[in-house]
């Protein structure tokens, strides 16, 4: 009797210890939760963070006909709503991802069970949610410390679990897509979207989607851009269809169907330096630094036109544009062809009619101005040593007319190379409002920054006569039926201040008499200006630029009437 009775206490003694344990664990895992909602081990999301979480959403530049030109960002995110997502997306990313999404309440509580009892080993058991909540609040140090991982691994169910109560499963669902990151500067589906296929989400393919959510796993190993990694993102676009038949998604048959194409891209980079319009949206760029200086939220603070997610009207048509730049790339290489035939065997080339001494002048100004030399002094070298290292051949990637390079040549023989470059600045507007509505500034932005339209101040020619036949219309009371005589003309030294006689002539060597202000202008007849701006002086002419918006300073010199004047193409 004293034996079982000895055995009973000794079992009783056991279910105690089980039930203390069993409790303390719970309260231990308990308290780890409470602690990591207080912050205990660091902070947590308030409720505005919740509501407002940050985006860093890229400012759009839109054309007057509806299309998006660029961005500007920070992150290339550009957020699209549930519903404009195609299902077959949503599908995907739940077979793949989370195949019990829409029954858990932030955790599943199976597959974390699944994942303990495998030690990780079948894989994890992150949900949308929690991905979620790591991506927007929590992130990730790569810590391989056990605790550190586990409070990580903590917090990130406490938020997912506050996104849940915070937020409806397709929010959520729409949230996270917003949130990926899928290289290439593709941040968000819709960015992906453009980048990967030109097309808006809403017109991706079921093998599209499948792409983009086998991505998830590891965006950069499956970088569809990646020549190297094709097979091996082929083959997870199929184990992403396999997943959706499994979770009836989609049937046998369509996967057969669909897992047989090949994946084809429409990659379309929008990078700062490259897409449409890169001169313009620079341009625009500077306008908008000002522009939020004097236009500023309700609370006073100033927009971020790189995080606020603007929206940027602009009057350039996006047809218009691409027809500009189409006729650039078309002929500009035409004409750079024949000028390296011209070049070809001149010692100076590209430099025409100069010394050696200014050449070698040309040649270190452009070394001086170069991001090596910046480089190199900021590392402490002297002048002859940076000189030196422009002498030594380097690997490098350079423009051509057929696409970029890659090459061995010294810095200064590059410098040389591009000097051959020839440039353009092309600018179309609207005479009736004055509007912009193409703008092209230079051959490739990337490799040429300095605007042609923007920055670049040309002699404007006979363009400018038109201000010298206003002024004596306006000034004179003259109208365009007067007549005047065009014939030799000399203008003494003297007269409105000029050091020399100027004697100008006729392109064509020609003179015709006696002819209306309208038939001068129309012939473009240098006499005839030149004796116009004789009767009402250069500083009328002057003013009345500047009356019509010319805000460029006008030299009050009689050569003005031929257009001796530097104007930008912008402003002309």
């Amino acid at each position: 009797m004293a034996t079982k009775k000895t055995e009973s206490n000794n079992f009783s003694k056991y279910i105690k210890i089980f039930w203390k344990t069993f409790l303390f664990g719970i309260g231990f895992i308990v308290l780890l939760f409470l602690f990591a909602s207080w912050g205990f081990f660091g902070t947590m999301p308030s409720f505005e963070a919740l509501e407002n979480p940050d985006s860093n959403i890229a400012t759009e530049i839109i054309s007057s006909d509806g299309v998006v030109l660029g961005k500007f960002y920070a992150q290339n995110r550009v957020p699209v709503k549930f519903d404009d997502l195609p299902k077959h997306l949503t599908n995907a990313l739940v077979a793949t991802e989370d195949e019990r999404f829409y029954e858990h309440s932030g955790i599943d509580a199976k597959g974390t069970l699944r994942a303990i009892a495998s030690l990780g080993r079948d894989g994890g058991a992150s949900t949308i949610s929690q991905q979620l909540a790591k991506n927007l609040f929590h992130g990730s140090d790569g810590s391989k410390n056990i605790i550190v991982r586990v409070i990580q691994k903590i917090k990130e169910w406490v938020i997912a679990i506050r996104l849940e109560r915070q937020y409806t499963k397709n929010e959520i669902i729409a949230m996270y897509l917003n949130q990926v990151d899928f290289v290439n500067g593709a941040i968000g589906i819709r960015s992906a979207s453009k980048i990967y296929f030109n097309k808006e989400p809403r017109d991706l393919t079921i093998e599209e989607s499948a792409v983009f959510v086998g991505m998830l796993k590891n965006p950069s190993l499956y970088n569809p851009n990646r020549e190297a990694r094709k097979k091996l993102v082929f083959d997870r676009r199929n184990i992403v269809l396999g997943q959706m038949v499994r979770s009836g998604f989609l049937t046998e048959a369509k996967k057969i169907e669909l897992e047989k194409k090949p994946i084809i891209l429409d990659f379309k980079p929008e990078s700062h330096d490259q897409g449409v319009a890169t001169y313009f949206r620079e341009y625009l760029k500077s306008y908008m630094k000002d522009w939020v200086k004097t236009h500023k939220k309700d609370d006073g603070t100033e927009y971020d036109i790189y995080r606020d997610g603007l929206k940027i009207y602009t009057t350039i048509d996006s047809r218009m544009q691409k027809y500009a730049e189409e006729a650039v790339e078309e002929h500009l290489p035409n004409l750079q062809a024949k000028f390296f035939e011209e070049a070809k065997g001149k010692k100076n080339a590209p430099f025409v009619n100069i010394s050696d001494d200014e050449t070698k002048k040309i040649i270190k100004t452009a070394m001086k101005n170069s991001e090596r030399w910046r480089i190199l002094k900021e590392d402490g070298k002297s002048d002859d040593e940076i000189i030196k290292s422009f002498e030594v051949k380097t690997n490098m990637k350079i423009f051509t007319w057929k696409g970029e390079k890659d090459t061995l040549m010294t810095p200064r023989d590059s410098i040389i190379y591009y000097k051959h470059m020839l440039q353009t600045g092309m600018m179309a507007m609207e005479p009736q409002t004055g509007h912009i509505k193409a703008w092209v500034g230079g051959v490739n932005y990337k490799y040429f920054q300095y605007d042609h339209v923007g920055q670049g101040a040309r002699q404007v020619g006979s363009t400018f006569k038109p201000f010298v036949y206003a002024t004596a219309i306006e000034s004179r009371g003259m109208s365009p039926c007067d007549s005047i005589i065009d014939s030799p003309f000399t203008m003494h030294k003297g007269k409105w201040n000029i050091s020399a006689s100027w004697s100008p002539t006729n392109s064509d060597g020609k003179y015709r008499g006696m002819v209306t202000l309208k038939t001068a202008l129309a012939n473009s007849i240098n006499t005839v200006s030149a004796k116009l701006i004789d009767k009402v002086g250069p500083k009328a002419v002057s003013d009345m630029a500047k009356d019509l918006g010319v805000s460029t300073e006008i030299p009050e010199q009689p050569a003005i009437a031929l257009g001796a004047v530097d104007i930008t193409v912008q402003e002309w």
